[in-house]
């Protein structure tokens, strides 16, 4: 008759009750790991459709003083020579750089009669007598590309 002591009747139970705790950890750990790779994987993918989204923006940012120069230029046309073909040439190259411009994002932004609002607008100048924080005047033309200003 063998006599067995309490600690070794228990001992299959300890193991087997330490391998179930340390197969939950790893499980946990599994868990947490899946977890931070898709977080991971989702704030890459964010950070890659906003990076291919603003990649252009230095490029776009030195174009956009061309349609400033454009507006300037046709309103210095003489009237005698506004139907001419090189004026409407001029326009036709201003139309096609707006249709690219937005193409890529870029839309201009229409703030004459707007109201004032310093995150957007940049002051020059106050006027008397006009409507209080109303913008009367653009000196030069504001944008957006996407969402931002």
């Amino acid at each position: 008759m063998s006599h067995n002591s309490p600690s070794t009747e228990n001992k299959p139970a300890n193991e087997l009750e330490s391998v179930k705790n340390q197969a939950a950890e790893y499980l946990a750990g599994w868990q947490r790991a899946k977890a931070d790779y898709a977080n991971l994987k989702r704030e890459t993918e964010g950070r890659m459709i906003e990076l291919t989204r603003y990649a252009n923006e230095e490029f776009i940012r030195e174009l956009l003083p061309l349609v400033d120069y454009f507006k300037q230029a046709l309103r210095a046309v003489p009237k005698e020579e506004a139907g001419s073909s090189w004026v409407e040439g001029i326009r036709h190259i201003q139309t096609r750089l707006l249709e690219l411009l937005a193409y890529h994002g870029v839309k201009e932004m229409d703030v004459v009669g707007e109201k004032f609002n310093p995150e957007l607008h940049e002051a020059v100048d106050q006027v008397e007598g006009g409507p209080s924080g109303t913008i009367l005047e653009e000196v030069r033309t504001g944008f957006y590309l996407h969402d931002r200003v």
